[in-house]
């Protein structure tokens, strides 16, 4: 038997998958979305989910067991690797440098706390382009239409979960009504089997 692909360093140019959620239907949404994506994902996956700078979190436990793939927190400077799903600390926030390298954003005192999903789609927008892949879950506000626009201005490709067939209030509603092109609007598992196919499609 042929062993499956595992995790391994990203070129300069992987697929970049940037999923931002809020609260706890967006942390249900997230551990959906873990849940059917495949593992061996020829993509980097990095996840935002809001929450206070001065508490600890759970959060990689609470994704690793839903998730396929290995979840794990970023470290200043690193290579992200493929087939990975990486996370920040609640006062080191997630983003993209080049070279698929991290850039943690110091966030003490929440000072980013509603803007943490920009932070991190704007960094895709600007270093992985047209292999960038932004995904507005479950979350109260607007924080993540702005750098869902910077993604799609960018060539990259954007999507925004919906319940009964709508983006329901908050994050999903403001970013499917902002000012920018949304390529896929479904559930957790529509948008799971389309990052999936799209990765794929552009490696064959």
């Amino acid at each position: 038997m042929t062993p499956g692909p595992t995790p391994r360093e990203a070129d300069e140019h992987p697929f970049v998958v940037a999923v931002g959620a809020s609260g706890a239907e967006g942390l249900d949404d997230l551990k959906t979305l873990l849940a059917d994506l495949p593992s061996g994902l020829a993509a980097v996956v990095l996840i935002v989910l809001h929450r206070p700078s001065d508490r600890l979190s759970e959060l990689r436990a609470v994704l690793s067991r839903a998730s396929k793939m290995p979840v794990l927190v970023a470290s200043e400077g690193e290579r992200f690797c493929t087939g990975c799903c990486y996370i920040g600390e609640p006062d080191a926030h997630l983003s993209l440098a080049a070279r698929s390298d991290v850039r943690l954003v110091e966030g003490g005192n929440n000072s980013h706390r509603n803007r943490t999903i920009d932070l991190l789609f704007g960094s895709v927008a600007k270093y992985a382009r047209q292999r960038g892949i932004g995904v507005v879950l479950s979350g109260s506000l607007d924080d993540g239409s702005r750098g869902l626009e910077a993604i799609a201005n960018a060539g990259g490709t954007t999507m925004v979960i919906t319940k009964a067939g709508l983006p329901e209030q908050g994050m999903p509603w403001n970013a499917a009504h902002y000012d920018g092109p949304v390529d896929v609007m479904g559930s957790g598992a529509t948008i799971a089997r389309e990052i999936a196919q799209r990765v794929r499609s552009a490696d064959l």
